[in-house]
């Protein structure tokens, strides 16, 4: 191996390490960010189950209990959507993230290659075209397979962010709908 070839193995190496640790790191900051929201989530549970046992033992008859349900049932809905609707976006900004860093890095790459193939349709031998067209065909279809690929997330991301608004607001209607039902059965007791 010449110097300069091994120069770039080792070029080529860092490159490949800091794309691995800059992955992974872009994936532990979602991680510490799910993690932070679950901790004020589990605070929050803790504090509401607290006030709400209060609530219940200072209750005086049955009808303070069902007033009690019914006042509990909408914030706790509402928390849950939130908390939902948070994590997605917890999620979603990771995911963003790591599609940027994958483009930036598969644009290098692909430069790279491009360059490598320029290199060797200039120092190619004679005869050797079709070997230079496949090189240069390859490297067209893994673009266009990046491509399909990329568009292809973009549409998962966006099924699924139709599907998250669509069951955050069955949940909220599902969830005023038992208040009012509860609210109707504790004025009728």
């Amino acid at each position: 191996m010449t110097q300069s070839a091994q120069e770039q193995f080792a070029a080529a190496q860092k490159s490949h390490a800091d794309a691995f640790f800059g992955l992974t790191n872009k994936v532990f900051d979602g991680f510490e960010k799910l993690t932070v929201l679950n901790l004020q989530a589990a605070k929050s549970i803790i504090a509401d189950t607290q006030e709400a046992a209060q609530k219940v033992l200072s209750g005086k008859d049955p009808q303070d209990l069902l007033k009690l349900q019914t006042s509990l049932t909408q914030p706790s809905a509402e928390k849950t959507q939130a908390y939902g609707r948070h994590a997605y976006e917890i999620l979603s900004a990771t995911h963003a993230e790591f599609i940027k860093f994958a483009e930036a890095r598969f644009s290098e790459y692909s430069q790279s290659a491009q360059t490598f193939v320029d290199s060797v349709t200039r120092n190619a031998p004679a005869g050797s075209e079709s070997a230079v067209a496949l090189l240069k065909s390859t490297i067209t279809a893994a673009q266009t397979a990046f491509d399909s690929v990329k568009k292809a997330t973009g549409q998962a991301v966006e099924i699924a962010e139709s599907n998250f608004d669509a069951a955050t607001t069955a949940a909220s209607k599902a969830a005023k709908d038992s208040a009012a039902q509860a609210s109707r059965t504790a004025k009728a007791a």
